[in-house]
């Protein structure tokens, strides 16, 4: 089964094309309008203490290869990669300038539909911005670099903070899939929390803390009491730590849930019914709100992603539908959510976005 963002290699697959193309033509709801244009594969997004919107950009991948150099990633293997990940700033009249770029990139084999993934997200600890790494490592194409936690310095260029991919080398969970095994991860979700990073990566399955001394600590391996569920998105409520998954492919509706963590790791079922959770939030008032990729369809589908928010257990709203392949969201400091669009998938170079989300007051 695939994991993380693997699944559009289905969406790519020849015949399925057309079918999910369909799903394009689906109107978005009236209160979604496009805020910025240009990107390439966005993935985590934040907005800095400037106010500013950063985004995480997955790159365009590359033609690099490491066969015969070191173990390659079983079914969708061997990657390719090269530099052409970044990290954008949006101006807030949508305006795009690079913060850094040239980071890894990588992507999946041709046969299957050439999945990119790079940096898969941003946060800030005071003024200094940091990105977690999804692309970079040998058994993806690229030989001497590494997964890891990155600080950027004013001047664009990145420093390793943390290295993530000697860590899982070092530290297998309880339960990997063998025939989806990726040596380097497949990081997808970063926040600060008091000083401390916090991450989730769903190949292996687990969430970990990442000092800013480069010390990581296993908070929960995931996989060793729920299997392999794909947990992507991450949020925090000042208490907990709440996680959404994937699930495996292909995509049955309802069958994604949310999963509360405790810093003690803790790991207790609280919400269930979603369908392919690639985003988390909790807005002002401590309501959570969710994102789901693709609905009502058994593999990815533009047209079909919606933003769900917590009402209670088992009562979910709508508050956007329509949306086209969505990848991450996050609160502005307007209040509206600002959603990666695009964020996968059949667009050519480029055409990545991101999305506002009015908010409806109740």
């Amino acid at each position: 089964m695939r994991s993380a963002l693997k699944f559009a290699t289905y969406f790519l697959l020849p015949g399925v094309v057309a079918l999910a193309l369909v799903g394009a033509g689906m109107a978005q709801s009236s209160n979604v309008s496009i805020y910025a244009t240009g990107l390439n594969n966005p993935r985590g997004l934040t907005f800095g203490p400037d106010g500013i919107l950063y985004v995480a950009e997955g790159g365009a991948g590359g033609t690099t290869s490491t066969v015969g150099l070191c173990t390659q990633v079983p079914d969708v293997g061997p990657y390719t990669g090269g530099f052409t990940a970044r990290i954008s700033r949006v101006s807030p009249d949508g305006v795009v300038t690079t913060v850094a770029d040239h980071l890894p990139s990588s992507q999946t084999n041709a046969a299957q539909g050439s999945l990119v993934s790079g940096v898969a997200d941003v946060a800030f600890k005071g003024n200094t911005l940091y990105a977690i790494m999804a692309g970079a490592g040998c058994s993806h194409g690229l030989a001497g670099t590494d997964n890891g936690v990155l600080r950027v310095n004013p001047n664009g260029t990145t420093s390793m903070v943390a290295d993530l991919s000697v860590f899982q080398k070092g530290n297998p969970v309880a339960n990997p899939n063998p025939g989806d095994f990726e040596p380097d991860g497949t990081w997808y979700s970063l926040i600060a929390v008091r000083g401390t990073f916090y991450a989730v990566e769903p190949n292996h399955g687990e969430l970990d803390a990442i000092s800013m001394g480069g010390h990581v600590r296993r908070i929960a391996d995931i996989s060793n009491v729920q299997g392999h569920i794909v947990p992507t998105a991450l949020a925090y409520d000042g208490h907990d730590f709440y996680i959404g998954n994937l699930d495996t492919f292909p995509i049955k509706d309802g069958s994604s849930k949310i999963m509360k963590i405790t810093p003690g790791g803790s790991i207790t079922t609280v919400y269930i019914g979603f369908s392919d959770i690639l985003g988390l939030a909790f807005d002002s008032e401590g309501r959570l709100y969710v994102l789901e990729n693709t609905t009502g369809n058994p593999f990815p589908t533009p047209g079909t992603g919606k933003v769900l928010r917590v009402d209670g257990k088992n009562n979910y709203t709508e508050i956007a539908t329509g949306l086209m392949l969505p990848t991450a969201m996050t609160f502005g400091p307007d209040g509206n959510l600002y959603v990666s669009n695009w964020g996968f998938g059949p667009p050519p170079v480029g055409m990545g976005q991101v999305l506002r989300v009015s908010v409806p007051i109740d």
